[in-house]
């Protein structure tokens, strides 16, 4: 009987969503599951073979809770707005929220064509009026509570997108999406004030089930730093304010750095005598991205501002003031002590411009055209801090400035407030309006959505305005407040909007009085287990555990973390080892592979092409490989024979196959659990028969990761029900060990003999009886023994000589 897995697979998934053994129970008399993969952007392409391996890894979890006896909640969602979608739009002249239809029509079926477990009852969509109305009623919620602000500031603009970008979507000074220039543009901008959560977001991952590695990525994005700020006085009569996490190194300033920006080279234009100069290297400085201005390998640029000089609040002495490019007004407080002697870029400056170097640390020679690391040592030339340690040299500097009144200790975060804006169209507006009068206003809640308009051009302006600036019957309106003219918000929200609370409205997909009810947040949250990417770790899941934080502060959600647990997988890489892309020509399309092996086949390779957590290349020999398995196990229907037990003989390896698949599955280690049953499948080969209830419980198994095949042999062989509805299996630990094992008998390495010996066999036995076999004395009498090795179990190694 051959397998048609073209007829089987279309059948089963037709027959479980009739059925809706997927969907979860809105009952909640059973205790929750909730596993969660990151919902897609459906682009035009449709998914490559890297994309399923977190949706089958996460379908394998939710089957298995599903056997387990929980209420399982396994949803699907789009997110659908941004940049690739209106960019397609306005190449190919057609509305993006076409685009997005047809796109997410493309997806939906290369899903469902995989079997994975999904509660399509529950999809949501992101561009969904529905959905984004509380997307905006978040947005006014952060704004109510001072949390979401406009602020005039340089900000990232991506030449080809025409659009800010966040830090965050800037990869080595190109944008992360399209992979164009990005310049510093100054621009009005709405922010979310992430940094007030900055403290919470380090401290909480301990309430959280994370690998070490994804805290690490959000504790050092986050970037806490303990120091002080300290107050320079300058010949101007103004105070440069710097923090500083070495303030024991201060006796070692001997100049200063401004960013291009700082407010205050605008005061100082009519002091200083090389404005000129000034101004020429703040234009330059103005068209680099962040990226390119503090690249550690980078030439150091800067300008001596004359006229102004700044004092060294600890000795008096005047030292000058540069500007220069590698200081970012974004970070701290745009200006640094420079300490040449103890820090690469200072005395890279330093040397460039011909700059003092002070030693204020002893463990290094600043003669020989070096810096030296302090991180440990000793003060010197360093006045009252003289023979410290840098430990209580940091304590007393502090207690000094502190009381000089000229500084102060302080704690510092990497993180920036989260750039909010987007000048672009295909996104959510931001429901607030301008008012002359009362400023920026907030849109009444009972007036959401405020809905995106349908506009003749998505493109987007050259003046960096949004498409949506043109539409004035759209934007003229009137002040909630005064009732006066107002004009609407026109930049639109980043598409992390949508994806920092999806998790949420899937508890309750279909609610309208909120965006979801409080039983089923109180039931459904926290999300027990969500996978994504490692790329997201520092983007989406800082935002959204933002979020979250913020709702279960205002009494929305009831807990403070929206994750328990975090999982990352690692990509599936092209034949030739590099990251799948159409310019390499590299990529596999899912649907070449289900329609030629099936999703089964499809299903059992992804998870068993190696580690789940790292990088593996794509084989297409293995793909026929896992389908010779499935074969196999179709075939066993052939040498069924009655009996409903586990036989003495397969009672140990079922036994071991039960227990390692089950705990496999929990670590993310599905390879070596299908190597289980690929080892079990050669045990019952080797008996030449199988049980109906062996093949039940072998059924029962790879139903986790080939769940089409599996149902059509429970149906053939008239089991009862569907294998998913099934009780997960239940195995004997005393069973679990082998009565005899199989021995190897080296002398000086080499093997002589194999002995079967009882499981538990002592050291002693075990050396006895290996000296007892004939090949084995044969090869030690008359000899010395010099050494006797066991490694239970496995073998016994005698050295002679």
């Amino acid at each position: 009987m051959k397998y048609d897995h073209r007829q089987i697979e279309k059948k089963w998934q037709d027959r479980w969503e009739k059925a809706g053994v997927f969907h979860a129970s809105d009952s909640h008399d059973r205790p929750k599951y909730y596993t969660l993969i990151e919902f897609p952007y459906p682009s035009g392409q449709g998914l490559h073979v890297g994309h399923p391996r977190s949706y089958t890894a996460m379908d394998i979890i939710a089957r298995k809770r599903r056997m387990q006896g929980y209420n399982v909640l396994y949803p699907i969602g789009w997110d659908a707005f941004g940049l690739p979608s209106e960019n397609y739009a306005i190449k190919n002249h057609v509305h993006p929220a076409e685009v997005t239809k047809k796109n997410v029509a493309r997806f939906k079926q290369q899903l469902q064509s995989l079997g994975l477990s999904f509660d399509w009852t529950r999809e949501i969509n992101t561009t969904d009026p529905e959905y984004y109305k509380w997307t905006q009623w978040i947005f006014l919620q952060l704004f109510k509570h001072g949390l979401a602000y406009k602020k005039e500031m340089a900000v990232n603009w991506c030449t080809s997108c025409k659009c800010v970008l966040a830090n965050e979507e800037v990869v080595n000074g190109v944008c992360e999406r399209c992979g164009s220039e990005v310049v510093r543009k100054v621009k009005s901008q709405w922010m979310l004030k992430i940094t007030e959560y900055a403290q919470r977001l380090i401290d909480d991952l301990a309430l959280v089930d994370y690998p070490d590695r994804v805290k690490s990525q959000q504790i050092n994005w986050i970037g806490r730093s303990t120091g002080a700020e300290v107050d320079f006085k300058t010949t101007a009569g103004d105070c440069l304010t710097v923090y500083t996490t070495r303030p024991d190194t201060l006796y070692g300033v001997t100049y200063m750095v401004v960013s291009p920006e700082h407010p205050l080279l605008e005061k100082w234009k009519g002091l200083i005598r090389n404005a000129d100069e000034v101004a020429a290297y703040q234009e330059a400085a103005s068209k680099k991205s962040d990226f390119e201005r503090t690249e550690v390998a980078k030439d150091k640029t800067g300008v001596r501002l004359d006229g102004i000089r700044a004092i060294n609040p600890v000795n008096g002495t005047e030292i000058p003031i540069f500007i220069s490019d590698y200081v970012l007004v974004s970070y701290g407080t745009g200006a640094i002590m420079a300490v040449p002697a103890h820090d690469t870029r200072d005395w890279e400056f330093a040397k460039k411009f011909n700059l003092p170097i002070i030693e204020v640390v002893q463990g290094g020679n600043v003669q020989k055209e070096a810096f030296t690391d302090c991180g440990t040592g000793i003060l010197v030339n360093s006045g009252i801090l003289d023979g410290l340690s840098v430990e209580e040299a940091k304590k007393k500097i502090i207690e000094f400035l502190t009381e000089k009144g000229i500084g102060r200790s302080k704690v510092n975060f990497k993180l920036r407030d989260w750039v909010f804006s987007r000048q672009r169209y295909w996104g959510e507006p931001i429901p607030i309006v301008h008012c002359e009068k009362c400023g920026y206003v907030a849109v009444p809640e009972s007036e959401l959505p405020v809905r995106l308009p349908n506009v003749k051009s998505y493109e987007p302006t050259d003046n960096g305005e949004s498409p949506l600036a043109h539409m004035t019957d759209w934007v003229n309106t009137t002040c909630p407040r005064c009732g006066g003219p107002a004009k609407r918000e026109t930049d639109t929200m980043p598409q992390w909007a949508g994806s920092s609370w999806y998790f949420l409205r899937y508890t309750d997909a279909h609610s309208h009085d909120a965006l979801a009810g409080d039983d089923a947040l109180k039931y459904w949250t926290p999300v027990d287990w969500y996978n994504g990417g490692m790329e997201h770790t520092t983007l989406h899941v800082l935002y959204s555990r933002f979020w979250h934080k913020f709702l279960y502060d205002i009494g929305v959600v009831p807990t403070p973390e929206p994750y328990a647990k975090r999982t990352s997988h690692g990509m599936i890489l092209g034949e030739n080892g590099e990251k799948m892309s159409k310019s390499r020509g590299n990529v596999v399309n899912p649907d070449d592979i289900v329609t030629a092996y099936g999703a089964d086949t499809m299903r059992l390779y992804e998870m068993f092409i190696g580690d789940f957590e790292k990088a593996a290349p794509w084989s297409t020999n293995g793909i026929k490989g896992c389908r010779r398995f499935i074969e196999r196990f179709w075939n066993l229907q052939e040498i069924v024979c009655d009996g409903e037990g586990i036989r003495p003989e397969l009672e140990v390896p079922f036994n071991k196959a039960i227990k390692k698949v089950g705990e496999d599955v929990e670590n993310l280690k599905f390879n070596t659990a299908i190597a289980a049953l690929m080892s079990l499948i050669n045990d019952i080969t080797a008996v030449g028969s199988i049980t109906k209830g062996e093949l039940r419980v072998f059924t029962m198994l790879l139903n986790l990761f080939a769940p089409h095949v599996c149902e059509e042999v429970w149906a053939n062989q008239k089991f009862d029900g569907m294998v998913c509805q099934q009780e997960w299996p239940k195995y004997d630990e005393a069973k679990c060990t082998e009565e005899t094992v199989e021995i190897a008998v080296q002398v000086n390495g080499k093997v002589r003999a194999h002995l079967s010996v009882p499981a538990e066999i002592s050291k002693e036995d075990a050396l006895s009886q290996a000296k007892a076999n004939g090949k084995v004395s044969a090869e030690i009498d008359g000899k010395k023994l010099v050494k006797e090795i066991y490694v239970p179990s496995k073998l016994v190694n005698l050295v002679v000589r």
